[in-house]
């Protein structure tokens, strides 16, 4: 079986804005008197941003009502889009631009799979919706990772089916999400994480034509491995 497809995550995998991140929830936390460092950013990572906001909160010195949650983290959106002006096409990841390049040459059709609501502004800005012939992310799913449909989406907007695509992840709810749409996938980063991923590499730069054409092509993953996980959630707010 020939992968037709690769799905890609955007944050983490083909551009980082995690110090916009940093800074967005840094700014927000300061305002509020909480406590925040770089290693309580770090566990924010793949999850969405009312999940994000839960955790900065376990600080706080008081309870917040469910209307100031949405608040801080519409405040917290609002700090990050402002930051994300900043982003220039010098902000793709090394390797990330010249295996996009790659793959539209040997024919692959790509797409963006992200839980991100911004999606669209960081790929402008980063100036690369060329490469693409899909793109499914926050603005069109109602459940983020780990659920698969931002997954599911981004393979039907290609035309293709689910096991005739290969993810680029590198987070553990990506790659769960990955796994339950029946997709294979590579993993970037900790193999802590994203271990459970068919290739685990260091970077996007350390991907390459091969990497995605000789995966394992035996049964795709079963569908809904993880399902306690996937749907624990179903009214999951997605991530800015």
């Amino acid at each position: 079986m020939n992968h037709q497809g690769v799905i890609f995550d955007l944050d983490g995998v083909l551009v980082t804005t995690d110090q916009y991140h940093y800074r967005g929830w840094k700014r927000l936390a300061e305002e509020e008197g909480i406590p925040f460092t770089r290693e309580d950013n770090h566990r924010l990572r793949g999850v969405s941003r009312m999940e994000s906001l839960e955790i900065l909160l376990e600080k706080a010195g008081r309870v917040y009502s469910a209307v100031e949650k949405q608040e801080l983290a519409e405040r917290k959106n609002r700090y990050y889009v402002e930051f994300l002006q900043n982003l220039t096409p010098d902000d793709a990841l090394p390797g990330a631009r010249s295996l996009l390049e790659a793959l539209k040459r040997r024919g692959f059709r790509l797409a963006v799979g992200s839980s991100s609501r911004n999606a669209p502004l960081i790929m402008k800005k980063v100036d690369l919706c060329g490469f693409f012939d899909a793109v499914a992310d926050g603005n069109d799913i109602t459940r983020s990772k780990p659920d698969p449909e931002v997954f599911l989406l981004a393979a039907e907007r290609l035309g293709l089916k689910p096991a005739e695509c290969v993810v680029v992840e590198d987070a553990e709810a990506g790659v769960v999400a990955a796994r339950a749409a029946g997709m294979r996938c590579i993993g970037i980063g900790d193999p802590a994480l994203v271990g459970a991923a068919a290739k685990v590499v260091g970077s996007v730069a350390e991907i390459t034509l091969d990497t995605i054409s000789q995966l394992e092509c035996g049964n795709p993953p079963e569908v809904g491995i993880s399902a306690a996980v996937v749907y624990q959630n179903e009214e999951q707010i997605v991530k800015g």
